[in-house]
């Protein structure tokens, strides 16, 4: 989940915002998590990703 679509509870303003200290503190947490390589693909790029995967691996069991 990303952080933009969250909603403080201390404030009821977006997190992405950083209204009050809790906001920030949960941005800032949320920003450390998110540091994977897949972290930044879209949802679509990563079904991409799949499709060509499991393509190719029906191409190499063909092949032998």
């Amino acid at each position: 989940m990303t952080y933009d679509r969250l909603v403080c509870a201390n404030c009821a303003a977006p997190v992405s915002e950083g209204r009050c200290p809790v906001c920030r503190a949960s941005r800032e947490r949320l920003q450390q998590q998110a540091g994977g390589i897949f972290a930044q693909l879209s949802p679509a790029v990563v079904v991409a990703l799949m499709i060509l995967l499991i393509a190719l691996s029906v191409l190499l069991h063909q092949l032998t």
